[in-house]
């Protein structure tokens, strides 16, 4: 379904990610999981053409979008759920999912995707004229997630979406996730939670200091000696 091949990436003259390459099957939950600062954002970024890559491509559904511009890559079928359950404060719950709705396929059938998202989250229909500045910090995650899916993706990326969220409020989270891949979205997964997101993930990267140094099963990243002394503290 995506293909990266060979991305660099900059920020003026520094370089970010460097011969960055992956795949994401249909039907898959991948992980790309590494520390802070490691290219993980950046390479979410230029796959959703917010940064452009200074060589390599990506590949969609077997169409090159690098190059194009943001909104026609959500056209595409791909949607983000941006790290910290960013929304629009000063909309309500109803008016921040309804523009999650922009592409033309979707605002069509938005009324009937507004109840799939209502039913995986009853919060928010309870609080549809609520503002979303007004909403807990586990709310505004539920309406970014939501808000992403009223766009009707084929391809749900999600970017650290455990950031900030007590316990319990990340095993609802990544529950959903998993729920999401059960109705036909395919997930890439961006996380700083490495054992969080080897659990649930089918495959993944580990992005350090801008080079993909490994991948694989998560069941063997799982007991891998590097994974388990750099990132699971054992």
């Amino acid at each position: 379904m995506l293909e990266v091949q060979a991305l660099n990436t900059f920020y003026g003259k520094l370089q970010v990610l460097w011969d960055v390459s992956l795949q994401v099957q249909e039907g898959e939950i991948v992980a790309i999981v590494g520390s802070n600062g490691a290219g993980k954002t950046t390479l979410l970024n230029s796959i959703l053409g917010l940064v452009r890559p200074a060589s390599g491509h990506v590949t969609f559904l077997g169409q090159r979008i690098d190059g194009l511009p943001s909104h026609a890559i959500a056209e595409q079928g791909i949607s983000i759920v941006p790290e910290g359950g960013r929304v629009f404060p000063d909309m309500n719950v109803r008016e921040n999912l309804e523009m999650g709705a922009y592409p033309a396929h979707a605002w069509e059938r938005r009324r009937e995707t507004l109840e799939y998202v209502y039913q995986l989250f009853p919060r928010l229909r309870e609080r549809e004229r609520q503002l979303a500045r007004t909403l807990s910090g586990g709310e505004r995650q539920m309406l970014a997630i939501g808000r992403a899916l009223m766009s009707r993706p084929r391809l749900c990326l999600f970017d650290e979406p455990s950031y900030g969220l007590a316990p319990v409020l990340v095993k609802e989270t990544f529950e959903i996730i998993q729920k999401i891949r059960e109705q036909g979205v395919t997930v890439l997964l961006v996380e700083q939670n490495v054992r969080r997101a080897l659990e649930i993930a089918d495959r993944a990267y580990v992005l350090e200091n801008g080079h993909i140094c490994m991948e694989g099963a998560c069941a063997e990243l799982l007991e891998s000696d590097h994974i388990r002394r750099a990132y699971l503290g054992m």
